[in-house]
């Protein structure tokens, strides 16, 4: 049987998926379920004086209203789950429903139940607060500022952490006064919106004979969900169930435990009866989480020839009105430690301060630190360069790490397993043809017209683990996962996994992965996932993890169950372990090929148990917990071609090159499905995407008509390519890629947009460069100049 690994497949969960037979959390209907809806405050801060909830309570069809004193000594505050040591971080509390203070827009006020969604619905306009408005702060920086609004009494100055990398800010400082170069930037990388196709959505339902509850939401952790449920609500852990169907998209904003779903779980206890909540778009907006948000102050030094010796950073990250789950993480550890990028920078100071505001609390959102780190790092070297007159391209290759410096450990302490940089940059430039597209560009610039190359090489952290080290760096859990590879006597397979996989196509990954260790037909592999009272615990899917950690625990899950196997076949075959060859699913004795048992065969005799080897337990199963030992380091360089249009300001995406290393590839199709999906977001954040409030703390970005997602006729193909280096820290040598599009893209479009603007003198602008904000750039450069440029 050829191997799987490596093969294109297409994905097994396609078909339930675009045939609309999947079930999603809204699907799910219970006998006699209500519907939840959520009053939310309309002022980003307020005194609440009180809440009048009589006349809703009579109103057609609601069950039940409650308020925050509802709440009181029966469901405790949502609690944060990373705690970054070292940070003077605080934890303000964050109540399920606000009864004092309101500290965002969309802040949850109330909780109606009633028969039917309108009914909860239209109750909500009967409910009466009467709120005392006050002084709101949306911008970090102003936030920080002497006399600004308070989000939390107990936050003094609002400055929730403060935060330090690298290897000293003496050695930086030290650094930058004796370079040659020093190249200085303020830039800002906006706040979005994850938008994730499915809404959040909450059914639960109570047993008050067992006292068992179970909670079907959408979620990227559910066994993560059941523990902080657990936590909240005050039910033991083994009378939770939490069960996440269908996931229709994440992208790090269903990380998350939110009020609304710890609501539902306390009204349906409460009530006896199932209860269902699912958000529309506008509250998806205000009160799902959003992304990045952060302003950075910025140095790059090093000598004239293009060695970079120093890199100084300031950041300041607004993380909202509450700290979410896993919110002190991403501007810290999976930010700050991976700023100095694929480069031998030997001085790296990073300093950040988590800010709290009066808006939607911030979290991950897809990469989670890394595309700002790789954003900001990869724009200075490209104003390095023009500061220099150094090809972009060179001056990244000349300040690569070497391939054979790894494992390297960086400034900030990390350990990158395996790299090549240069062979993905060497290849990025073959595929684009590279000195016949700066030709190209020179040609055109003498017509008038606007072309820009712009790089982006990266190397994230990802596959996040092991679990030492998450203690260390406060995350309040384990960061391996699990699998129980179960076969049945018929020889097909069942695989129960700790990790929740939701679109990013595992289902068919792990499933080749399983069949090449047993020698079975992939179609005979069925992964389970998403039921904490059907699959082992594990830890989630986030950090492009579930490939390489979870992946890890499948293999030897699965080897396991082969090495019984060949134990049961030597059985039955009169002949020593040792001599059986395994290939294509069947177990031959060496030199006596006609001497076989299929896999299929010994599944069979495991479960009969009529004639196992002395002391050998029935059935065919096995299960194991992977640990890794170190976190998986993908790299690569994207190229980004675009044509700018200085009349209008509009900007042409012509070409796309995206070459990535994820290790070894399990499913090339699934690869290239994730870069392009990836890509896609990142150039959003590049040219169209930014949540805006204004001052009072109201989201003008509130809906699909004000907030810009990237449409399939605004880009180009896109080119991927690929290197493989197998990281050395993982079973299967591969690494994940469910990020790498995102983090590489956003630089490569605003760089190649820069490059285009060259010759206008303009060398930066804050993202989303809309034509409105490039035309005006120009204008104002035409000015300066007193005509137009060449």
């Amino acid at each position: 049987m050829p191997t799987l690994f490596g093969t294109p497949l297409k994905r097994k969960e396609d078909p339930r998926l675009i045939t609309g037979h999947a079930t999603y959390t809204d699907d799910i209907h219970l006998p006699g379920m209500l519907y939840a809806a959520i009053l939310r405050s309309p002022h980003a801060h307020a005194r609440i004086r009180s809440i009048d909830v009589s006349e809703a309570a009579r109103a057609p069809g609601v069950v039940r209203v409650y308020t925050g004193k509802d709440l009181e000594g029966k469901l405790g505050p949502i609690p944060t789950a990373w705690l970054v040591p070292g940070a003077d971080l605080k934890t303000p509390a964050h109540p399920a429903l606000a009864s004092e203070r309101v500290r965002y827009a969309g802040d949850g006020v109330a909780l109606v139940v009633a028969g039917s969604r309108a009914a909860a619905r239209d109750a909500l306009e009967k409910i009466r607060v009467d709120y005392e408005p006050l002084p709101a702060v949306v911008d970090a920086e102003k936030a920080l500022a002497p006399g600004a609004p308070q989000v939390h009494d107990d936050v003094p100055g609002n400055v929730v952490l403060h935060w330090r990398a690298g290897n000293g800010p003496e050695a930086a400082e030290k650094a930058i006064a004796e370079a040659e170069v020093v190249v200085r930037r303020r830039i800002r990388n906006q706040r979005l919106i994850p938008t994730a196709m499915e809404p959040r959505a909450a059914v639960a339902q109570y047993n008050p004979a067992t006292g068992e509850l179970t909670l079907w939401v959408t979620s990227q952790n559910p066994h993560i969900h059941r523990f902080l449920l657990s936590l909240t609500l005050g039910i033991p852990e083994q009378k939770l169930r939490v069960i996440a169907p269908e996931v229709g998209g994440g992208f790090g904003s269903k990380i998350p435990f939110y009020p609304d779903e710890a609501l539902v779980a306390f009204a349906a206890r409460d009530l006896g009866l199932p209860v269902k909540w699912t958000e529309d778009r506008s509250e998806n907006y205000r009160a799902t989480t959003h992304g990045r948000d952060h302003v950075q102050d910025l140095v790059l030094a090093g000598t004239r020839d293009g060695r970079l010796t120093a890199l100084r950073i300031r950041t300041v990250a607004n993380l909202g009105a509450y700290l979410s789950t896993a919110a002190p993480g991403v501007p810290t550890i999976l930010f700050g430690l991976i700023t100095a990028g694929p480069y031998t920078i030997p001085n790296v100071d990073v300093e950040v301060f988590g800010v709290l505001t009066h808006t939607t609390p911030v979290e991950a959102y897809r990469g989670a630190g890394r595309p700002e780190a790789t954003y900001l790092l990869e724009r200075l070297v490209d104003l390095y360069a023009r500061e220099i007159g150094m090809d972009p391209a060179e001056i990244r290759r000349k300040n690569f790490i070497p391939a054979d410096r790894f494992p390297y450990e960086t400034p900030t302490g990390l350990t990158y397993d395996s790299g090549d940089y240069e062979r993905a940059l060497d290849k990025a430039l073959e595929a684009l043809d590279y000195a016949g597209l700066r030709q190209e560009q020179a040609e055109l610039r003498k017509q008038g017209r606007f072309l820009g190359v712009g790089f982006s090489s990266y190397v994230e952290i990802c596959g996040l683990g092991p679990s030492r080290v998450a203690g260390a760096v406060g995350f309040q859990g384990g960061l391996w996962e699990s699998a129980v590879v179960r076969v049945h006597p018929s020889g097909k397979v069942n695989v129960y996994i700790g990790s929740s996989p939701h679109g990013q196509g595992e289902e068919t990954t792990f499933a080749q992965v399983v069949a090449d260790e047993l020698g079975v037909p992939v179609e005979d592999v069925e992964i389970v996932h998403g039921d904490t009272a059907q699959t082992p615990m594990g830890w989630g899917t986030y950090g492009s993890r579930t490939t390489p950690v979870g992946s890890g625990a499948l293999a030897l899950a699965a080897r396991r169950v082969a090495e019984k196997a060949r134990k049961i076949a030597a059985h039955m075959l009169e002949a020593a372990p040792e001599d059986l060859d395994f290939r294509d699913g069947a177990f031959q004795v060496r030199g006596v090929p006609e001497r076989k048992a299929t896999i299929q065969q010994v599944a069979l005799q495991a479960y009969l148990a009529w004639n196992l080897p002395e002391g050998m337990e029935p059935a065919l199963e096995a299960s194991a917990f992977y640990d890794p030992s170190n976190f998986v380091y993908p790299f690569g360089t994207h190229v980004a071609v675009v044509e700018v249009e200085p009349a209008t300001g509009q900007v042409k995406l012509l070409r796309y090159v995206a070459v990535d290393d994820p290790g070894r590839v399990i499913n090339p199709l699934i690869v290239d499905g994730q870069v392009h999906g990836g890509v896609v977001q990142g150039i959003g954040q590049a040219l169209w995407e930014g949540a805006v409030y204004d001052e009072n703390g109201q989201l003008l970005t509130g809906s699909m008509m004000d907030y810009a997602l990237p449409r399939a006729g605004f880009l180009p193909p896109i080119e991927t390519y690929r290197t493989e280096t197998p990281s050395p820290v993982n079973p299967l040598g591969v690494k994940g890629v469910g990020e790498t599009g995102t983090i590489a893209s956003t630089p490569a479009v605003v760089n190649a947009v820069m490059d285009a603007l060259a010759p206008f003198g303009i060398d930066h602008l804050e993202m989303p460069l809309t034509p409105e904000k490039i035309w005006r750039a120009v204008r104002e450069a035409e000015a300066r100049k007193g005509g137009a440029a060449a």
